[in-house]
């Protein structure tokens, strides 16, 4: 492990890029810290400490804690996200959208300058709507949280917000561009990570002032080792399909005659969508948020409770959805199968073309269905168990653990990718070198 991470800080631009993005992770923290104009932030603070098992709470992990403090961080990736999602919803109905997918880099440069306008537009009636919570928040509870309810409040904390979430996006995507990639993801990463000392800080305080007993900590930290145990051998579990290429003549040369293989993981949307699905049930505490507590409306929060059961079998039911969707949009047969036939592979038993196709289809939706339900399973059962322990400090829970764990995975295949690259282009160096000396 030493001399791995040895590795890493002797490539110039790896370590370039690890700093780069560790840079950034500081300056989003230090952002988290700024309040937003017109709020008492200590009293939304202690408010809060009641909604932590509610959707709010779930909401204000993602974002680190910036929900319950109102920074100008608030809103966090979320509205990027939401824009991801319908972006990609609509690649997959809308022909238009459909063809700046097949374009190419061209195609995706549009889709992002599209999700740029759509995390603008979305962030705008999200920080409306958390205008309104605070308004409403303090009025519930006879606190003081807003002290000037009035129309530059509202105009302030839109512009503050909405700001606050394009600078997140933009943070973002220059850690995908100069850093070690993944920014989205990392950013949501560093957020959760960021919560944990809290956590386990208020899980030894309860232990100390008899709130939990040795037993239930015990048995919870297992449950916690054997999801990030069982996510792990999932995430690197893959379904290899065996491809042989034909011998043809280029020139003088023969080509092909060798086996290799299609490597498919029984997880390729990896975290993907716990995050979409966590941003959709994010939607109806923000419909929720333009109305008064009062407001039949406002049942929607205590409907969609974490903790509760119709929110964990919608939340179980759009992660399984997602994870099909998603699996469809990473991997198309159609795409393998013209790929294979155009460089003479052929998969034993199976004639090229359509039947491939088709096979690999068929394979893929097999092995998509327990990569489903396993994601579903562990980002619902351990917070029910927790639900049931009764044990709200150790809510560091399974969708958490899923997101962790796969983003981790997920960066250190970057980082190895990388160590391979300077490696080969070292080799090459050396070669080139050594065939000059001998000329």
């Amino acid at each position: 492990m030493l001399e791995k991470l040895r590795n890493i800080f002797q490539v110039p631009e790896l370590r370039r890029r690890i700093l780069f993005t560790l840079s950034l992770f500081v300056v989003y923290r230090l952002g988290e810290k700024v309040t937003t104009p017109g709020v008492n932030s200590a009293a939304v603070e202690q408010l809060f400490q009641s909604m932590q098992n509610t959707l709010f709470g779930r909401f204000d992990m993602f974002v680190g804690g910036a929900f319950s403090q109102a920074t100008v961080f608030a809103l966090g990736v979320m509205p990027y996200i939401s824009a991801s999602i319908i972006l990609q919803l609509l690649g997959a109905v809308v022909p238009y959208f459909e063809r700046l997918r097949k374009e190419g880099e061209e195609g995706q440069k549009k889709i992002t300058q599209l999700t740029r306008y759509g995390t603008v537009i979305i962030s705008i009636v999200q920080s409306y709507a958390y205008a309104i919570f605070l308004v409403n928040l303090g009025a519930s509870q006879g606190v003081q949280v807003v002290p000037d309810p009035g129309v530059g409040f509202y105009v302030s904390t839109i512009l503050t917000q909405t700001a606050g979430a394009v600078f997140v996006m933009w943070l973002g995507e220059k850690i995908t561009e100069f850093g070690i990639g993944n920014g989205i993801s990392l950013i949501i990463f560093v957020n959760i990570l960021g919560g944990v000392p809290n956590a386990v800080r208020q899980a030894i305080t309860s232990w100390q002032g008899g709130q939990l007993d040795l037993a239930t900590v015990v048995a919870v930290l297992a449950i916690m080792v054997a999801v990030i145990a069982a996510v792990i051998v999932m995430t690197q579990a893959t379904r290899r399909i065996p491809v042989q290429y034909a011998k043809r003549m280029v020139g003088r040369k023969m080509y092909g005659g060798q086996s290799t293989n299609i490597p498919l993981r029984v997880n390729t949307a990896g975290v993907i969508p716990i995050i979409f699905a966590s941003s959709l049930m994010i939607l109806p505490a923000t419909v929720a948020g333009f109305f008064p507590p009062d407001s039949p409306m406002a049942v929607l929060t205590q409907w969609f409770n974490p903790l509760g059961w119709l929110y964990n079998i919608l939340y179980a039911f759009i992660i399984i959805f997602f994870t099909y969707f998603y699996t469809a949009v990473v991997l198309n047969p159609q795409e393998l199968a013209g790929n294979l036939q155009k460089y003479s592979g052929f998969i034993p038993g199976i004639r090229p073309g359509r039947p491939t196709a088709e096979y690999i289809d068929r394979v893929l939706t097999r092995i998509t269905l327990p990569g489903a339900v396993f994601l579903a399973a562990v980002a619902v059962l351990p917070d029910l168990i927790i639900a049931m322990f009764k044990v709200p400090a150790l809510g560091f829970g399974g969708s958490s653990v899923l997101i962790v764990v796969g983003v981790a995975l997920d960066t250190l295949q970057q980082i190895e990718s990388h160590l391979l690259m300077r490696h080969y282009e070292g080799f090459v160096k050396r070669g080139r070198l050594r065939g000059r000396s001998r000329m």
